[in-house]
Order: C-alpha cells, then structure tokens, then sequence
C-alpha cells in the first residue's frame, strides 16, 4: 500500500489548497476512467488535451482530492473533493513520484536503449525472482506519465523494482531518473530510434546517457559493449561493466538457435555456464547478458538465475511465435526500427517453413534518414532471403527498390492488404508482422489468428 498523505503530496507537489475537503486517499490516477472510490486525481493538461475540464466527472467518481494547474471546475458540483493548485500537473506528477521513491526501501534498476528495453526489463525481472521479490514496468509505461505510476505502484514489499525509460527528446531521461533514482543502470543499445528529433545517433547515446545524471558515485552502468557507440564510453565517476563482447565481463559462446528458444555459454566468476532462453536472436542474447551481470552484482547465484529463467514473462506483441496449422505469425507489431527488423528476419530464418513472408508498414520517427532506412530495409530482406513482401504505409517504394526482386505487393490501407491475405499466405509460411506501434499492425495479427 503506497505511504503518502496529504501533507507530503503539498509538500511535494508545491501545492496550494483552493478547496478544503477530503484529505485521504487510496491510489493515484491520471484517468478519469480508472478513478475508484478514494483516488487522487491528477489532471494532466498537455498540447491535446486538458485534464482540468474532467474534474467535475473525477468528484462525481468519488475522487477525494484533484491536483490542477487550471481551476475549470464548477464549485456546486466538487462537494467535499480537495482540490490542489500547482504550476504545472505534469511536473507535480514527477515531483510526487519522486518524493515517493526517496522514502521506499528498495533498488531500483533503470533500463534505457533504442530497442530491447522491454526484453531486458522482462530478462532481468526473470534472474532476480528466485532470489528477490521484483516489480517491473508495466506494458509501455516508459514515459514521462507511466513511469511516475508505475513508482506510485511500489511499497516496501518489494525489494527491487525494474523500471524501462524510454524518450524522444533531450531531458526525458533526465527527468524519469530523478524521480526514479536509480541504483544500477542499464543501456541496450543505440539505435536510430528518434533520430527525426535528435538528428544524429551521438546525440542519441548523450540522451541515453542521462540515466545516469542521479547514479550515486560509484554505481554501475551496464551497457551492451557490442554496441559500436557504447563501447567507447568512459566514466570516472560510475563503474560502467560493457557485456557481451570479447574479454567482457560476460560474453556469449556456442550461440545456438533452436526454433522456440536460444542456448549459449557464458564465463561467470571464471566458470562457465550454459543458458537456454526461450527467446529467439542475437539481439536476445545480448539482452539475456545485460540480465545476467544485473543478477550477478545483486548476488543471485548462476542456479537462482538459471531457474529464474523458467519464470519469465515476455511482454506481447514482441517476437511473439504463434503456431497455427497452416502456417506460423511472428507478432512483433510493437515497435520497428532498422535494427529490430533486421533482428526479427534473423529469428524468422531459424523458424522451420517452407516459405518466408515479411509483412511490413512504416519506421517511424527517422526525418531525413526515412527513405535511406526503408531502402535498407529492402537490401535486409533479399540478404534474409524473404520470399514474400507485403507492404502498406510510407517509403513502400524504397523497400521494394532495396529488395529489388519479384513478389513484392503494395497496400494502400492495411485493411485492403488484410482482405488479400488469402490469396498471398500458403501452407507452410513463416509470417512476420512488423510496423511501428501507430500503424496497428496487430490488426493483421487477428485476421491471421482467424485464416
């Protein structure tokens, strides 16, 4: 049960008391469609939308106190609901979260990259169950709204919490790690994710790198060393462990690729060991050693970690493998970037068929480097000898240019793709479907589940 009173809440959120009511709470929420009996309402006001025109429904739903930066609300119709004045809701809702994490008895583990954070989190929550009571991030909760609620869920019962931060901008990550103080940080990598905004991939890695502006002296930075921008970073202030290549800490052997899982060795404490996950990739191999070095500087033995193992709980939409009769989906719809494509047509190569399918929508977010990516996208595909391409969304035309070979089909909605799905899919396909989260892709997913 989260440990906060009223007074706490003002003192942190500098809060001014404009309408004196109810002083007890039970949770906090930011959606008026999730209020309960008791909540504390925080209304976010942001560039589509404002929060401060639902207080009135937040009372009426049994809200005993809202947190404004706007005073909207009708005074007939609060009745006994506290309101609180702030500057500005969204810092407020940092600023508790913060406040909040300062008085919790527990190690916090932040998590960052451009791709793979959410395997990560999954993988490292997996090592430390046998040994430790964890809490990690909730679906995309990663932001700058979802991480403060994700620290709101936190209470002394646990001993560590994995927390993903994710950002598009300079000073996000910077942000969610003053309020989520982390002890030990890890980066997975730097991609092209954001590089619309951030123009070029050293500006991505400096964002990256803010999840260590709160790191005590002397804390760790786990990064994945293979990483051509992260094997090159230095501190002397952190204790930066680089994984997964040579002479590293750890670093991966014997690399073995089954249909539904991955087996390797590793060095741990001069001897080595063997890990079999059930995840597919290179990619996964080296978020399963970030894993592993978290577990062994929180001390869980190579037995705890290998049982953790059994315990994990992947998060959907992520390489997800779906064995149908006629044919098997790889649901990765979650996210795409060059580099995760390239890392789901590698996992789809080592899934057995008699054909390899690629449907696939638009990378977002990559401004100048748009068509360039999607025509690199193209070159990936005919290297990962995918049979089949079909495509809808934007810069279609530059994958089909890098694929350069037949059997390629252009969609103009993926509605109009999903209805001739029946006459492209055969018995036997392998059937990977990948877009960034905006196009839907998992609509394609059911119509595939349906066939």
């Amino acid at each position: 049960m989260m440990n906060l009173n009223f007074e706490e809440i003002l003192l942190a959120a500098n809060g001014k008391v404009v309408n004196e009511g109810n002083r007890e709470f039970n949770e906090i929420s930011t959606d008026t469609r999730k209020i309960k009996e008791g909540s504390l309402f925080i209304a976010l006001h942001g560039e589509n939308f404002n929060g401060n025109l639902f207080v009135n429904d937040a009372a009426k739903k049994g809200a005993s106190i809202c947190i404004v930066d706007d005073l909207c609300y009708d005074e007939k119709t609060i009745g006994s609901t506290s309101i609180i004045k702030v500057t500005d809701t969204k810092q407020a809702l940092l600023d508790i979260a913060e406040y909040y994490r300062k008085k919790l008895d527990i190690k916090v583990i932040g998590i960052t990259g451009s791709n793979g954070k959410t395997s990560t989190k999954d993988l490292i929550a997996a090592v430390l169950s046998e040994k430790y009571k964890v809490f990690k991030t909730k679906g995309n909760f990663n932001n700058e709204i979802g991480v403060p609620l994700m620290i709101f869920q936190l209470d002394d019962s646990y001993d560590i919490a994995v927390i993903e931060m994710g950002m598009s901008a300079f000073g996000e990550i910077h942000r969610l790690s003053k309020a989520a103080r982390p002890d030990i940080g890890v980066i997975t990598n730097i991609g092209m994710s954001h590089i619309e905004t951030l123009k070029t991939r050293d500006n991505i890695l400096k964002a990256k790198m803010e999840i260590t502006d709160f790191l005590k002296d002397g804390s760790d930075l786990v990064v994945n060393g293979a990483d051509d921008k992260l094997i090159g970073i230095k501190s002397d202030r952190l204790n930066i462990i680089k994984v997964g290549i040579d002479n590293a800490a750890f670093c991966a052997e014997n690399i073995k690729f089954n249909e539904n899982s991955t087996t390797f060795t590793t060095m741990i404490d001069h001897k080595k060991y063997n890990f079999d996950i059930p995840l597919l990739g290179t990619h996964n191999v080296y978020n399963t050693l970030l894993a592993l070095c978290v577990g062994n500087l929180l001390n869980v033995t190579v037995s705890e970690m290998q049982k953790g193992m059994g315990n994990l709980e992947a998060t959907s939409m992520r390489l997800d493998i779906i064995k149908k009769d006629n044919y098997t989906i790889i649901n990765d719809c979650y996210n795409s970037s060059p580099s995760s494509i390239k890392a789901a047509f590698e996992v789809e190569s080592n899934i057995n068929s008699l054909r390899k399918v690629a449907i696939l929508g638009t990378m977002k977010e990559l401004g100048d480097e748009s068509e360039n990516a999607h025509f690199e996208v193209g070159k990936y595909a005919k290297e990962s000898n995918i049979d089949l391409l079909l495509l809808t969304g934007e810069y279609t035309d530059k994958i089909k240019e890098g694929y350069n070979l037949k059997n390629v089909f252009i969609y103009d909605s993926v509605e109009e793709l999903i209805v001739d799905l029946k006459n492209k899919i055969k018995k036997g396909d392998a059937i990977l479907v990948k877009a960034s989260r905006s196009m839907k892709f998992e609509r394609i997913v059911s119509a595939l589940n349906k066939e």
